[in-house]
């Protein structure tokens, strides 16, 4: 009789845990620095970075655009309003799709080793690039990097190459990617180069950017 009471209790707690996880709705209300608010299964939820929820969801990172989050053991990448279930199934690669902004030049937010950043797609860009400023920023360290030269429209600058820990563009998460930094203010954006183009699936449709995970 005890044994077969302890068996019910235990089927009880597990049916409970996996209760809590079983997420059904989850529905991004509101973006900030580090701090996202979701309505999930619709209670209000306000997490900061590294915090998870009742429900088991995890907030990695977030900016005014857009949040990484950890629901289910998978990272999902949300804007505000963006709305899933517990129906939703990753696709097999992970694909992101840039529509094109002023001027045809395609401009997405991402992160890189965990910091929010906006990326301008550059074909013509050997590897990552990016500001010495932009590095002091993201915190990435210098120590250890491979110096050289290169010619810019501003003239001749230092540059330091190393690999980035980990760069993800929307679902599209890849490690260890060359990035080159120049020093001083040029260029204004980070530009999307070809250390990570190179590795991804790139097509271009009416006017739509589409970046596949190739693994």
């Amino acid at each position: 009789m005890r044994r077969m009471l302890a068996t019910a209790l235990l089927q009880l707690i597990v049916l409970q845990v996996g209760a809590a996880h079983a997420v059904a709705d989850i529905r991004v209300d509101g973006l900030f620095k580090d701090r996202v608010v979701l309505t999930v299964d619709g209670r209000m939820r306000i997490l900061k970075a590294g915090q998870t929820s009742p429900e088991g969801i995890k907030l990695i990172a977030s900016n005014s655009r857009q949040a990484e989050l950890e629901i289910n053991g998978q990272v999902q990448i949300m804007g505000v309003s963006e709305h899933i279930s517990s129906r939703f199934v990753a696709a097999k690669k992970a694909e992101v799709r840039i529509p094109a902004g002023p001027g045809g030049h395609y401009h997405v937010g991402g992160f890189i080793n965990g910091h929010a950043v906006e990326f301008m797609v550059d074909t013509g860009a050997t590897m990552i690039a990016m500001s010495s400023d932009q590095a002091r920023r993201l915190n990435i360290d210098l120590r250890g990097a491979e110096r050289g030269a290169t010619s810019t429209a501003n003239g001749v600058v230092e540059i330091s190459v190393v690999d980035l820990d980990k760069v993800q563009v929307g679902a599209i998460t890849l490690r260890q990617v060359p990035v080159a930094v120049l020093a001083g203010s040029y260029p204004s954006q980070v530009l999307l180069g070809n250390s990570f183009l190179s590795r991804v699936e790139m097509m271009e449709s009416n006017g739509v950017l589409v970046l596949k995970q190739k693994f």
